[in-house]
């Protein structure tokens, strides 16, 4: 169920020469999270406004830098031990504001209802690992379509025009996703002792 998720120790090793660079330049973990964000922006404005094909490598780059951030940003406070409640509250929001960003590139190319389909589609894995995590779960990460899938379908879209299959995909493939997560935790959570009702 990982999917590429399951290259997540690979990546964070080769990012390891940028992560010490950034703790001696004392560089913020918030300022990365916002980075993820403009890099999300810019990978939007290219899919929208430049030709398929001549885009891909541009938009590939972009939510290269992206996912780069999005996983530097945590390593950061953890390794200059500045993780605050706050941060982590601004980490999740900057991850859904960027997911969502990066599919409001496909409004120029594709139906309203079919992006919004999508997009709503595309949050339901992360709230569906934050309620497990709310409630006493590990918090799970992954495919099929997670976050880094989602990123690599995109590039697909910018190179190849495909862009309603895409999205036909990124909304399947997240609601798929988010419902095999939620079973793992309905059962994981079944087995886990009652410690009062969090409703």
């Amino acid at each position: 169920m990982n999917g590429l998720y399951a290259l997540k120790p690979w990546y964070a090793d080769r990012l390891s020469g940028v992560r010490a660079a950034l703790v001696r330049r004392e560089v913020s973990p918030d300022t990365l999270t916002a980075a993820g964000v403009v890099c999300a922006a810019g990978a939007a404005a290219a899919l929208a406004w430049l030709p398929f094909g001549v885009s891909a490598p541009l938009v590939a780059a972009l939510l290269a830098a992206r996912l780069a951030f999005a996983n530097l940003d945590g390593a950061l406070a953890r390794d200059t031990a500045r993780t605050t409640r706050r941060g982590a509250l601004l980490n999740e929001l900057g991850d859904r504001a960027a997911d969502l960003i990066v599919l409001a590139g496909f409004l120029p190319l594709a139906p309203l209802w079919l992006v919004a389909t999508a997009g709503l589609a595309a949050t339901l894995p992360s709230w569906v690992s934050l309620a497990g995590a709310t409630a006493g779960a590990p918090r799970l990460n992954g495919g099929p379509v997670g976050k880094t899938e989602r990123c690599a379908l995109v590039v697909v879209a910018a190179a190849s025009g495909w862009v309603v299959p895409v999205l036909a995909v990124i909304a399947a493939g997240s609601a798929l996703t988010a419902g095999l997560r939620l079973a793992r935790l309905w059962r994981e959570l079944g087995t886990v002792p009652e410690t009062g009702d969090a409703r």
